[in-house]
């Protein structure tokens, strides 16, 4: 009988209903290993504001809703839309306006943990007060906040109802693993891999052919519920080779110790090599052109800004020549994305001993990652044509 977890991947029904960040507050959690995201994401803030000085004001009667795509569950979806809805209050503020009432929409898949989300989310300040008496609460909140669980390559809000449009570190997660990917009949099955970064063409055309389908969803979808005077800003990995086989950093991530640590596995009989070849990470780090391919096809919006953004490494840690703090740091930054995705292929008996081979591999390689390991980023803010 074939071991409980079997092409857990293949559906992307099951994968929507599985793929989430590592949630709690564990040291694996990704609400812990979340720092370089947030060192990347601040270091944006700039472009971030230039889409939100393009964003038409409405009448301050109408609520101003924003909504983040992909939030997960740590502190960093909070701080963002913080930052946003400030912004949108001086601009209001700036023209003599009393500002709107702001809503904010946290935005995952079902399995992300909103609980620890909403545990952390600050309370809504001065019930019943004025704005200014909102901003004026530290610690406090000026938005009235929902979750909405879903895709976002599909429809999730009313047609016409969202102003802004914010979405960082998610577009790269594809909706599914293609199904050749996985079919032993298939040139683009991906044996002796679970990731792209290395594979064969045929491998590369069906991931990227899954990215640009899954993108050009995602558009539609926003094309209907973004209202006409509202914006995007997106940000996914990217990666600045044409070769889409040479992922770059999320190739380093995924490809090196973390795939070495399957092979391990497989040479210690803990797994079958069909086991580890039924398993593929389902990230595609774009080209520019690959996104913007999708964006014209689409023709719904139009591009104030695309670009390659170079956002540094993903480990953030204390003491750069600690080796073993290096190896735990990439192994807990691995098992944050896709130990979710592991736990249900392998268990979590298994997944505890592939994690801790990941770890002692990045160890013995702690200064080759540390100068190695660099993320670049797509930047995208789009509005209405």
């Amino acid at each position: 009988m074939a071991p409980k977890g079997d092409n857990v991947v293949v559906s992307n029904m099951k994968l929507e209903r599985m793929l989430s960040m590592k949630g709690g507050k564990g040291e694996a959690s990704y609400a812990n290993n979340s720092q370089a995201q947030a060192l990347h994401a601040k270091s944006m803030l700039h472009l971030l504001e230039e889409t939100l000085d393009g964003v038409q004001l409405n009448s301050p009667e109408v609520p101003f809703v924003v909504v983040d795509l992909g939030c997960s569950c740590g502190n960093n979806t909070i701080y963002i839309v913080d930052v946003i809805i400030k912004h949108m209050i001086k601009r209001y503020e700036a023209l003599g306006y009393e500002p709107p009432e702001f809503s904010a929409f946290f935005s995952d898949l079902p399995s992300n943990d909103f609980n620890t989300l909403f545990q952390i989310l600050p309370p809504l300040a001065n019930d019943g007060g004025s704005m200014e008496e909102c901003l004026a609460s530290d610690n406090h909140r000026s938005y009235f906040a929902a979750g909405v669980p879903g895709s976002f390559y599909r429809r999730l809000f009313p047609a016409n109802s969202i102003d802004v449009f914010y979405s960082a570190f998610s577009l790269h997660w594809l909706s599914q693993v293609p199904e050749c990917v996985l079919d032993k009949r298939s040139t683009a099955y991906n044996k002796g891999r679970v990731f792209i970064h290395g594979a064969n063409e045929s491998t590369a055309k069906a991931y990227k052919k899954q990215f640009q389908t899954d993108l050009a969803g995602f558009l539609r979808s926003r094309s209907k519920e973004m209202k006409r005077c509202g914006s995007m800003f997106l940000v996914c990995l990217g990666r600045t080779s044409v070769d889409p086989t040479d992922q770059g950093g999320a190739g380093l991530l995924f490809g090196t110790h973390f795939q070495d640590a399957w092979d391990d596995l497989i040479q210690e009989g803990l797994i079958s090599s069909e086991k580890r070849d039924n398993f593929n990470i389902p990230v595609y780090a774009p080209s520019l052109q690959d996104f913007k391919e999708v964006v014209e096809a689409d023709g719904s919006f139009a591009i104030n800004k695309l670009e390659v953004f170079k956002g540094g490494s993903p480990l953030v840690v204390n003491q750069p020549d600690d080796a073993a703090e290096v190896g735990r740091a990439l192994a807990n930054s691995c098992r944050s994305v896709a130990g979710v995705l592991v736990d249900a292929h392998i268990g979590d008996h298994l997944s505890e001993e592939l994690f801790s081979r990941v770890e002692t591999r990045a160890t013995t390689q702690a200064k080759e990652l540390l100068d190695q390991l660099q993320f670049f980023h797509i930047v995208a803010s789009l509005s209405f044509s």
